[in-house]
C-alpha cells in the first residue's frame, strides 16, 4: 500500500505544480493581451484585405425600405466583434446608434464602428481605436474572432489546395490514358 500512496501523493504533487504554473502563464498573457492582439493585427493585414469586406458608411431608404444611395469604406475589414450600443453618438449626441462595431482594417488599426438610422437616413461615426481600448470594449472575444479567422483562412487553402490536386491528378490520368 505503501507504493501506492506514494505515487498518489506524487501525482496530486504533479497536478499542483501544473495549477500553478497554468495560473502563472494565465496571468503573464492576460498582462500582455494588448500586444498579442496588436501582433496578430499586423500578420492579419494581407488576411483582411484579401478576404475582408467592405462595410457601409451610409445610405438612404426609399419608401418600400431598401438601401438606395449606399456608400461604402474603401478598404476592407475583418468584423471582429459587437457590444451593447452606447445611447448616442460622440460626433451627434442628437444620433442614436443602433448597432455598434470593432473592426480591424486591412491597414491593421482597430475600427469601431457606430451606425444611426434617422428616418430614412443611416449613417455612421468611424473612430479609431488601441488594441488596449478594443479589448476594454469588445472583451477578449476580438482575440478569439482574429484567430478564428486565420484558422479558417488556413482550413479554406487547404481544402482548396486538395482540390487542385485531385483536379490535376484526374487530368493527368485522362491524359495518360489517350
Amino acid at each position: 500500500m505503501g507504493k501506492i500512496e506514494e505515487g498518489f501523493d506524487e501525482l496530486l504533487k504533479q497536478i499542483e505544480e501544473i495549477k500553478e504554473r497554468e495560473e502563472e502563464l494565465t496571468s503573464k498573457v492576460l498582462e500582455n493581451e494588448a500586444l498579442l492582439l496588436r501582433r496578430l493585427a499586423e500578420k492579419a493585414k494581407p488576411l483582411v484585405s484579401k478576404l475582408g469586406v467592405t462595410l457601409l458608411i451610409g445610405a438612404k431608404s426609399d419608401a418600400s425600405g431598401q438601401m438606395v444611395e449606399t456608400r461604402f469604406h474603401d478598404r476592407k475589414m475583418f468584423v471582429l466583434g459587437k457590444t451593447d450600443p452606447m445611447p448616442y453618438r460622440p460626433d451627434d449626441m442628437s444620433k442614436p446608434v443602433n448597432s455598434q462595431f470593432c473592426a480591424l482594417s486591412e491597414d491593421g488599426k482597430f475600427i469601431e464602428l457606430m451606425y444611426s438610422t434617422v428616418g430614412p437616413l443611416t449613417d455612421s461615426y468611424e473612430n479609431e481605436l488601441t488594441a488596449e481600448e478594443a479589448l476594454d470594449l469588445y472583451g477578449l472575444e476580438i482575440l478569439y474572432m482574429l484567430y478564428k479567422a486565420f484558422e479558417q483562412y488556413l482550413t479554406d487553402e487547404k481544402e482548396f489546395v486538395t482540390a487542385l490536386e485531385r483536379v490535376i491528378s484526374f487530368m493527368m490520368k485522362e491524359e495518360e490514358g489517350k
